[in-house]
């Protein structure tokens, strides 16, 4: 029996609650699910790369040799042999890392609220890049944080920048490597300087790794949690190297802090899948990514080349680009007159799709910037999709 309520609820929500933003990109993607939409939006993986097979041995596998703890609740920092590969992956002759210090998270993107969670406070000082990763931006800003935008170049995070603004900071957030959105990669000389720099501040320093294995070239940077251990916060993802419908991410960080995120994760979701954990150590166990994530780079080195071309012939002068050496991405900067997110509705009206550069920004947003994905589309269709834009933007010079 269904009971009449006179008097509708006025749902009152949290003061947190109001500061939920969608993500920019979550809601372009509702566009591009339509098959005639050209779409540079997703910075999806290629659905080409995702080892089907491999998943499919590895969840038979473990559902008929170790069903019944597979399908149990698991601990909170996750399944300990899963942890312990990952430990071994990073640590070096001179950077031993232990198991103890992984926890495994639902995707990186927990990894970042949990790392808020812990770390921010309302009114707290949080540095990051200019532009940064969306998804940091969205998750941090939940807690409410004072962003401080660090400099950067065509060379990425100025390292130089930081003690400017860094009184009284809480945390500084980098993505080092193919940098989403920009596509850029700091050298050897910027990472050690930021290490330093940051040690000297006494000042945490996350360094997000979501793309570090998928340089074109198959020569990847070292890691700044190798240089500190006791300063870096490292964050990992299986999604970019396997697959990410299994929602399995991790961040390595010093024990006192990983048992506070593991007391946090407690009070969000208990555990990660214990079921996804045990396959992806079924999957990379025996070396499979060694001979996986060389085809990843090559499928990408192709797909990005063929947009660079694309872009030098049909994108009028005036506008500029990146030219990663790996990853997802190529930033585009516009003539300063020029607003992306007017050129958007322009751009899905002639089916194709792209991202504004403004989400990108904590601060002093750059609305003449924008966002280019090149591994899910074909390099046909990458050429008919830019040659698209190139008339849109030579249309406004």
């Amino acid at each position: 029996m269904k009971i009449e309520n006179p008097n509708p609820i006025e749902w009152r929500f949290s003061e947190r609650a109001s500061q939920l933003q969608s993500s920019f990109i979550r809601e372009i993607l509702k566009i591009t699910q339509r098959p005639e939409i050209i779409s540079f939006a997703g910075g999806l993986p290629s659905p080409a790369t995702f080892p089907v097979e491999h998943m499919k041995a590895a969840f038979d596998k473990v559902l008929s040799e170790n069903g019944k703890v597979a399908l149990q609740y698991g601990p909170t920092d996750g399944y300990p042999l899963l942890r312990e590969w990952i430990a071994n992956s990073l640590s070096t002759a001179t950077c031993k890392i232990l198991p103890e210090q992984v926890l495994m998270t639902s995707g990186s993107q927990q990894a970042l609220d949990l790392l808020g969670k812990v770390l921010i406070d309302e009114g707290s000082r949080v540095l990051v890049e200019t532009p940064s990763y969306l998804g940091a931006l969205q998750a941090f800003s939940v807690y409410r944080p004072e962003f401080k935008s660090v400099a950067t170049d065509e060379h990425g995070l100025v390292p130089s920048s930081i003690e400017a603004v860094a009184e009284g900071a809480r945390l500084l957030y980098a993505l080092p490597n193919f940098q989403n959105p920009t596509g850029r990669s700091l050298s050897i000389e910027r990472r050690q300087e930021l290490v330093e720099t940051c040690a000297r501040l006494g000042l945490p320093l996350i360094e997000d790794d979501p793309y570090g294995a998928l340089s074109y070239k198959g020569e990847p940077f070292p890691k700044m949690l190798n240089m500190n251990p006791d300063g870096v916060i490292y964050m990992g993802s299986f999604s970019k190297v396997l697959t990410p419908g299994i929602r399995l991410g991790y961040v390595v960080a010093p024990l006192p802090l990983v048992r506070r995120l593991e007391l946090a994760k407690q009070a969000a979701d208990l555990h990660t899948a214990q079921l996804t954990q045990m396959v992806v150590y079924e999957v990379v166990k025996d070396g499979f990514l060694d001979q996986h994530i060389p085809t990843i780079r090559a499928l990408y080195a192709n797909q990005c080349q063929a947009m660079l071309d694309a872009i030098t012939e049909f994108f009028p002068a005036g506008v500029t680009w990146t030219k990663p050496e790996g990853g997802m991405f190529i930033w585009v900067t516009l003539p300063k007159h020029i607003d992306a997110m007017k050129l958007l509705d322009q751009a899905i009206a002639a089916k194709v799709a792209f991202v504004p550069g403004a989400p990108f920004y904590a601060n002093e947003a750059e609305t003449n910037t924008l966002r280019l994905s090149f591994v899910t589309v074909p390099q046909e269709r990458i050429r008919e999709g830019v040659a698209i834009l190139g008339k849109l933007i030579a249309a406004q010079l």
